[in-house]
């Protein structure tokens, strides 16, 4: 028999449905929040993944276009791949769920959330983060939660939790923040240059809320809760430890890895693991274990160097941010490039320029967007980190650092009708040591400066890091983290904004959540750190936009049109328009309320098509003066056509000022002639004269 249980959340009944559906899961929950429904579940294997030496936790968002009333598009006529949208909402999740499960858990876990149906009104993400937490709380799977998600809007200054679909189109912010009962463990947020303090306030506002949900999944843990199942820890054992420590002193670990070369760090730890190895030959368990060992006592070495002596690996001061460069125009005839460098982190971002018609579609479950102007592409090869593998197209990690670079430059992009251009952005990564996300922010607003690209202000990103110790009072936050430090750290909070505000936010963490002292301290160093790198390197690199687009990137003119007459612009099966495109070169784009934009290389064939369109699209009035081509002759006169799909005619009268037989001796077919409008005919013909105009337009 199942249970339900229901809470009212910022105005919407929020309903949870137990023991209704896949009851062979360790654990499930029917979501409902208005008309939206969820199915999240979480499963366990029974045993541990054998040679690992980390958790496995899959966390899936499955969209179904039946949720939206829609059959997906192409011949399959079924889904196919998750999409972005879907990936990053299964990264959201996982961020704040997978610190509160064992570290010494290797069973597989996988976090499923079918989307059954959507109400604009109530966006699925939200009943998914909190069934995926809800799920793993009523299960038998071992898991120190719960936690809860609150989404945040910032309407006309005010905010507002968890908005419908018509304030997220005005908000000023998309924040989504995750809690436990004490501390925040998750924030992303993407947002219009708020303020650092208006940020902190509603970070905290998000928090509140979620203690009220805690409290709700409480009572539902109390009903329907099973006991946690044992399992076989996978920790390191102490002998070990013991052992190591008498072969490799912590001084010598120290040593090994107090380095700012990354390839002298990894050497000097590969010398220590094969001394480690020969050492220990016949113990076949502990070689097994010994890469997790030699991690954990880097780890710890790492931990208390920073913590404890304010030694960083590198030498560096705690906010110290690594050597920086910054250089555009590296990349010859594309249509913009920069490269950022941050220590031993380097990105390359190259900007394409194209008609708004190459914006990407969108096949979700959004039923508002179809189509993005802009598209950030992050590319992660293996060269960047020195190592050998093939390429298999981009995981998880790499589309969710292209949507943050994304999230963080969309608010300074100007609008299509004032650039009315697609515009991608790719971030190719040469080298890599710590927070390339936060580089190729950097790198693609010089990038975008560099092609022309008129944005209202540059955005840099940065990124820190935290050591934590045995009280809330005792930790140390790190500006600029390098990979070392983000790998044995608790936290990398990157920070996306302008000089005016902040634009984008994400935060993972490895421990159970972060205090308030600890988040305004990490957003008042990233706010200094950003100031910096924009004032003294990227700025005097390049200040300000280039006045126009480079002479490689396409060209796009503009013009307004009578809505009523697109049909005539467009022709009879697209002949007319196909007719300008071949005689141009151009592409034309017209949208439905008469905005047509013509784009090419050569402006002399916009301008020629650009033409063809105002004649094709004007009412026409004595007096007007145009150029047209015969193309038929008849005996009481020739038919000339002044635009594609446009024909007029010229009696034998009209031809010469003096008397002449036939239409054949002053004209043959393809001349090019000038000629004056008339008005129309008694059959409702456009009437042209070649005589009659004036000597000064001859």
């Amino acid at each position: 028999m199942y249970k339900s249980f229901s809470m009212e959340l910022a105005g919407r009944t929020l309903t949870v449905d137990v023991n209704r559906v896949a009851k062979q899961a360790n654990g499930a929950v029917m979501m409902h929040y208005g008309d939206t429904t969820v199915l999240s579940t979480a499963t366990a294997s029974e045993k541990p993944r054998d040679g690992i030496d980390f958790f496995p936790l899959s966390v899936e968002y499955e969209e179904k276009l039946y949720a939206v009333g829609k059959i997906p598009g192409g011949f399959n006529k079924r889904e196919g791949k998750a999409s972005e949208h879907a990936i990053l909402t299964s990264r959201v999740i996982d961020r704040p769920m997978r610190p509160l499960f064992p570290k010494d858990y290797r069973n597989d876990v996988t976090l499923n959330n079918l989307v059954l149906s959507v109400d604009p009104d109530c966006n699925p993400e939200l009943p998914a983060m909190l069934g995926s937490a809800i799920a793993t709380s009523i299960s038998d799977i071992p898991f120190d939660g719960p936690c809860a998600m609150t989404q945040l809007g910032l309407v006309d200054g005010e905010f507002v939790v968890n908005p419908n679909n018509a304030q997220r189109a005005v908000s000023d912010l998309a924040l989504t923040v995750a809690s436990t009962r004490e501390k925040v463990i998750m924030i992303e947020a993407g947002a219009n240059e708020v303020p650092e303090d208006k940020m902190i306030e509603a970070i905290f506002k998000c928090h509140e809320v979620n203690q009220e949900v805690i409290k709700f999944i409480d009572t539902i843990v109390a009903e329907c809760g099973k006991e946690k199942h044992t399992y076989e820890s996978c920790a390191v054992p102490e002998e070990l430890f013991a052992a190591i420590r008498e072969l490799v002193t912590p001084e010598e670990m120290e040593e090994a890895v107090f380095t700012d070369d990354k390839q002298t760090r990894e050497g000097n730890i590969s010398a220590i693991k094969d001394k480690l190895a020969e050492t220990f030959a016949e113990n076949e368990e502990w070689l097994n274990l010994l890469d997790d060992a030699v991690y954990q006592y880097q780890k710890k070495t790492v931990r208390k160097m920073i913590l404890k002596d304010q030694k960083r690996p590198d030498g560096r001061g705690i906010t110290e941010i690594r050597p920086l460069a910054a250089e555009v125009d590296l990349i010859p005839r594309v249509h913009g490039s920069a490269m950022f460098t941050r220590g031993q982190t380097q990105i390359c971002t190259i900007t394409t320029l194209a008609p708004l018609a190459e914006a990407q579609r969108i096949d979700g479950l959004d039923v508002d967007e179809t189509s993005k102007r802009y598209m950030h592409h992050y590319n992660f090869p293996s060269y960047s980190v020195g190592e050998t593998k093939p390429s298999r197209g981009p995981g998880r990690r790499e589309i969710g650092h292209g949507a943050l670079a994304e999230k963080a430059l969309i608010p300074v992009l100007p609008p299509a009708d004032e650039f009315p251009y697609a515009i991608r952005t790719v971030s190719e990564t040469f080298e890599s040591n710590g927070s390339t996300s936060q580089a190729s922010i950097c790198a693609s607003t010089m990038s975008l400066m560099a092609a022309g690209v008129p944005i209202k202000k540059p955005v840099a990103g940065i990124s820190t890091g935290l050591v934590t110790g045995d009280t809330d009072d005792d930790y140390l936050v790190l500006t600029d983290i390098q990979g070392l430090e983000d790998f044995f750290g608790d936290m990398d909070f990157k920070v996306a904004g302008t000089h005016d505000g902040i634009t984008a936010i994400q935060m993972d963490i490895k421990i159970h959540g972060l205090t308030r002292p600890i988040i305004e301290e990490a957003i008042a160093k990233t706010k200094a750190a950003r100031e910096y790198i924009l004032t003294e390197v990227m700025e005097p690199c390049i200040s300000k936009p280039r006045e126009s687009v480079g002479p490689y990137a396409p060209k796009i003119m503009q013009i307004q049109i009578d809505p009523s007459k697109i049909g005539d612009v467009v022709g009879q099966r697209g002949k007319t328009i196909n007719t300008i495109i071949e005689e141009t070169g151009v592409k034309i784009d017209i949208d439905d309320d008469g905005s047509v934009s013509v784009c090419g290389v050569d402006q002399e064939s916009m301008e020629k098509a650009m033409d063809m369109i105002k004649i094709i699209t004007t009412d026409f009035e004595a007096g007007q003066i145009f150029v047209g081509k015969v193309i038929s002759i008849k005996e009481f006169g020739a038919f000339l056509e002044f635009a594609p799909g446009k024909e007029g005619m010229v009696h034998i009268s009209k031809i010469s000022k003096h008397r002449i037989n036939r239409v054949e001796d002053e004209l043959t077919l393809g001349d090019m002639v000038k000629v004056i409008c008339l008005g129309k005919d008694k059959m409702g013909r456009i009437s042209f004269s070649m005589k009659d105009v004036p000597e000064e337009e001859k």
